[in-house]
């Protein structure tokens, strides 16, 4: 009787483990994995319409950053404007003066920890702040601002332990809409997508910021973040700019293989959706290419299909997202603001299209093309139930399916302070972390919790 008892309890405390919240970090741009995936356990399954009681909100000044939390503590990176008027022109740089500033914040309380600035003037378009995520590794964080800042500082106390700006190191000209391609560290390398002759792609020792090599040129860098993949066995570095995917060595920056693609206005910024052993790349003026990675050392990648005016998706501002069957890829376009499921075995053929979770039901009727409607999508685990955030400062739970968009629930977020071709919108991408979203846009960072026992 007494060990039936105990294998009765022992059953009963597996229950309720799986039951409990199982925590995780978001330290850098699209999460622990950078694949937008959230894989805590314990979570809401619905959003209330009337909204959720923040755990807390701080103050924050102009940012596309999007937060980044890690080891008990948040990171925001934001610009205070001094001087300069902010116009949003597309094709022109405005000027300002102002402070680029990194905060760390305690997960808990929102209560300031430190704080980093550095006074940077801006000639960029769309001068609102920086747009990189910060970039949490272990006892540092590497920051990248809009003109060229990277700086690694300690998380203990903020100490700059080394800066290198990419104008001055690279002669790296800033592109149009700001240095925008996060980075990303693996192992004791930082690699960056920088600019300038020969320095398209730069490996960095994380420790001291020294060079460990340069590779590949071009007149534009783009803005999309460089990613690491695992193909046949092997590490392969995956840069996007405005020619073309190309996969590099990581120890080396050697070409390994490229496939031409060509954004228009040099819009290369949603990173390539890896399907297995197959890549989907896209970018705005409704450009897209679905490709075979090499079947051997040496190879060539193949072009499975690339998208028409009336197929596949043509991505701008977010990262489209396969399913956990590698069948479908759900993404927003940026010439029609629709969310896209698109089927990778039909040529990209277009399975629903909906304005829905970009422009919300205000902007679903409008008239007329309505450029760059965003959303940024994030899975539930392995599940058919996405997180989004939408343009118009809603947080929104769907289903994805290959038949439907399906929304679950919406509630508010953040405001849009922001402003883009005469909308208001906000265009950060939130953080998702230990049973709570973290969301921002130009005057405050809130933290809301979605456990399934809070809210």
């Amino acid at each position: 009787m007494a060990r039936c008892t105990a294998q009765l309890l022992l059953v009963g405390c597996l229950c309720l483990a799986t039951d409990r919240l199982v925590a995780d970090d978001w330290p850098q741009w699209m999460g622990p994995q950078r694949d937008n995936v959230w894989r805590e356990s314990g979570v809401r399954d619905d959003l209330p319409a009337e909204g959720l009681t923040p755990k807390w909100s701080v103050p924050v000044d102009l940012g596309y950053a999007g937060p980044a939390v890690a080891n008990g503590k948040v990171y925001v990176f934001e610009y205070t404007r001094s001087e300069g008027e902010i116009t949003n022109n597309p094709g022109g740089a405005d000027q300002l003066l102002g402070t680029e500033r990194l905060r760390c914040l305690d997960q808990q309380s929102g209560e300031e920890l430190w704080r980093y600035e550095y006074e940077r003037p801006y000639s960029i378009s769309y001068p609102s702040g920086p747009r990189c995520t910060p970039t949490v590794d272990g006892d540092r964080v590497y920051a990248l601002g809009a003109e060229g800042d990277l700086t690694c500082l300690s998380t203990a106390e903020g100490t700059a332990l080394w800066k290198v700006n990419f104008q001055e190191r690279f002669d790296a000209k800033t592109p149009l809409w700001g240095h925008s391609a996060h980075p990303l560290v693996v192992g004791d390398t930082l690699y960056c997508l920088v600019g300038g002759p020969g320095s398209l792609v730069v490996a960095l020792d994380k420790h001291t910021g020294e060079v460990q090599w340069k590779a590949l040129d071009n007149d534009q860098q783009g803005y999309c973040p460089p990613s690491m993949i695992e193909h046949n066995g092997q590490p392969q570095l995956v840069v996007y700019y405005p020619k073309a995917v190309a996969g590099l060595d990581p120890a080396t920056g050697d070409e390994l293989w490229s496939v031409a693609i060509e954004p228009a206005y040099s819009m290369s910024i949603g990173a390539p959706t890896k399907v297995g052993d197959r890549l989907f790349a896209t970018g705005h003026g409704g450009v897209s290419v679905f490709f075979q990675l090499p079947t051997e050392s040496g190879g060539d990648a193949q072009v499975l299909w690339a998208g028409t005016p009336k197929t596949s998706i043509g991505a701008a501002n977010m990262t489209p997202l396969a399913d956990p069957a590698g069948k479908v890829i759900y993404g927003c376009d940026s010439r029609t603001s629709e969310l896209i499921a698109i089927d990778l075995a039909d040529d990209g053929a277009r399975l629903w299209k909906t304005r829905k979770p970009t422009l919300g039901e205000d902007g679903v009727g409008k008239q007329g093309r309505v450029f760059h409607g965003t959303a940024f999508l994030v899975r539930q685990g392995d599940s058919d139930r996405y997180w989004i955030a939408s343009e118009t400062g809603d947080l929104i739970l769907a289903q994805l399916t290959p038949e439907a968009y399906t929304e679950l629930g919406r509630t508010p977020l953040v405001a849009p302070t922001g402003e883009t071709f005469g909308r208001p919108v906000v265009w950060s991408a939130p953080a998702f972390a230990g049973g709570c979203v973290f969301a921002r846009d130009d005057k405050q960072l809130v933290c809301l919790d979605l456990s399934a026992d809070g809210g």
